[in-house]
């Protein structure tokens, strides 16, 4: 089986786009969809399905991609162990992570990784609205939730403690709260779903916050517009440490009910579909954002 083949069609698996595969390998569009259809006699299947609006990945191609994938790697790794001269990672990673995460700790790391991994490409989706990793075909992404999806295989990053905020002069204008039922009446920035939400004590202590119960004149669906907001004085809003931590340091924000946090086991979690091998790509980039980014004590303080 041809691996140029095989690694056009896992490009244009990733890109949902031939001609875009095509393009990064150096080929005409012309050249890459006839490669493919050659692929896909040879294994007496259609791989992708081609419409004039889109392509998108038969189920016999969502079943394959996988072993194309492992097939690559276990070239990659026999080149190298020949001593071919670029043995490195190569090819491009597709990593989904929440937008506002992204933009505060991963993207100051990317010129240390592109230094260490010059020839591995960082396809980045970023977003704080919830994702679908299978769906998306990302070989890595970071969630922010409990792992309960039975198809995803994952590694803990760090802790997710969730804490209430508010700035100086929105406390200084409205009072500062000091058991959790006087959050009635208080402004609220509520995510997009302003849905009640569990608080617990450090003595085991649980509370329901009811946005109902607020004043509730700000719905977000971006963690940084969030935070930003709490800051100008908007009202209350319940924040991850990793999100507020310099803010809190510097003053500009207020833990607000210091003795009480969200009540829920939120993880930062790297996970990968079940279904897909762990590429060496996959492995080096995930060990990376653990080295750097693993286990802040700052995080879940």
């Amino acid at each position: 089986m041809d691996t140029s083949s095989l690694r056009l069609f896992v490009m244009a698996a990733e890109r949902l786009n031939i001609s875009a595969a095509g393009r990064a390998l150096g080929l005409a569009p012309a050249v890459a969809s006839a490669r493919l259809a050659k692929l896909e006699t040879e294994l007496g299947v259609e791989l992708m399905r081609r419409t004039t609006r889109k392509v998108s990945l038969s189920i016999e191609g969502s079943d394959f991609l996988p072993y194309a994938r492992e097939i690559l790697a276990q070239a990659d790794a026999a080149r190298a162990i020949l001593g071919g001269k670029d043995t490195g990672p190569k090819g491009t990673l597709r990593f989904a992570a929440p937008s506002t995460f992204a933009q505060l700790h991963i993207m100051p790391l990317l010129p240390a990784f592109h230094a260490q991994y010059p020839d591995l490409t960082l396809d980045l989706r970023l977003s704080d609205t919830r994702f679908d990793a299978i769906e998306g075909s990302f070989d890595l992404a970071l969630r922010s939730a409990p792992l309960t999806d039975s198809s995803l295989k994952g590694r803990k990053l760090s802790d997710d403690k969730r804490v209430l905020c508010a700035s100086p002069d929105y406390l200084a204008r409205h009072g500062t709260p000091e058991t959790p039922n006087d959050l009635n009446g208080h402004h609220l920035i509520a995510w997009s779903s302003a849905k009640p939400r569990g608080l617990i004590s450090d003595a085991g202590e649980t509370f329901t916050l009811d946005p109902a119960t607020m004043i509730c004149r700000t719905l977000v669906d971006d963690g940084d517009a969030q935070r930003e907001a709490t800051i100008a004085g908007a009202g209350l809003s319940i924040n991850s440490l990793w999100s507020v931590t310099h803010e809190l340091e510097a003053g500009r924000l207020t833990h607000v009910l210091p003795g009480w946090h969200l009540n829920q086991p939120t993880v930062l979690w790297l996970v990968y579909p079940r279904s897909n091998v762990l590429t060496p790509k996959t492995r080096i980039f995930m060990d990376f954002l653990i080295r750097h980014l693993g286990n802040r004590p700052e995080w879940s303080a």
